[in-house]
C-alpha cells in the first residue's frame, strides 16, 4: 500500500506542477496587456528652451481600446499669456504614420492660458484599431506658428477591456 500511496502522491505533485506552470505561462501572456505601465514622455528637442513646460500626461482609461473614447490630459506651465494657437498631433504605429490632426488650442484649454494649465483632448478611436504600442508627437504652436512645446510619448492599445489610468511625467 505504501508504494501505491507514493505513486498517488507523485501523480498529484506532477499534476499540481503542470497546473502551476500553465497558470504561470498564462499570467505572463496576459499581464503585459492588462497592466498600466508608466512611460515617461520626452521633449522632441532636449536642448530647446520651450515656452511651455509639460510636467505630466494622464491617459484615461488605460490601456486604450478601439471603439472607446480616451482622454489625454496634459498638465503644463508657461510664463507667457497664451491667447490662441494650435496643437499638431501625429501618431505612429510601428513605423507607419497613422493619424494627423491640428486642433485649436483654445478648444482644449481655457484661453487665455498662463501659469499652470491643463490641455484635455478626448478622442474616440475606430472600432477596429490594431492592438500594440503607438507613439504620439504633440507640437504646440502659437498664433504665429512659433513652436511653444513639443513632446513625444508612447501608449498602448489593447484588445482587452481593463480600464486603468496612466500617468506619465518627465
Amino acid at each position: 500500500m505504501s508504494s501505491l500511496f507514493c505513486a498517488l502522491l507523485q501523480s498529484m505533485a506532477m499534476a499540481a506542477m503542470k497546473l502551476f506552470v500553465t497558470l504561470l505561462f498564462l499570467l505572463c501572456l496576459v499581464s503585459p496587456l492588462t497592466s498600466a505601465e508608466s512611460t515617461d514622455f520626452e521633449y522632441c528637442n532636449k536642448k530647446a528652451n520651450y515656452d511651455v513646460k509639460v510636467s505630466q500626461i494622464n491617459i484615461t482609461p488605460y490601456p486604450v481600446k478601439g471603439g472607446r473614447t480616451t482622454t489625454f490630459s496634459i498638465i503644463a506651465d508657461t510664463g507667457k499669456n497664451l491667447t490662441g494657437g494650435k496643437l499638431v498631433i501625429d501618431v505612429n504605429y510601428l513605423f507607419f504614420h497613422v493619424h494627423h490632426e491640428a486642433i485649436d488650442l483654445c478648444k482644449e484649454t481655457s484661453c487665455p492660458a498662463s501659469g499652470d494649465f491643463v490641455i484635455s483632448h478626448s478622442q474616440e478611436l475606430p472600432g477596429f484599431t490594431p492592438p500594440g504600442s503607438y507613439t504620439l508627437t504633440m507640437k504646440m504652436e502659437d498664433e504665429k506658428n512659433k513652436q511653444l512645446s513639443c513632446i513625444t510619448f508612447s501608449f498602448s492599445i489593447s484588445l482587452f477591456d481593463e480600464p486603468q489610468a496612466l500617468s506619465a511625467s518627465s
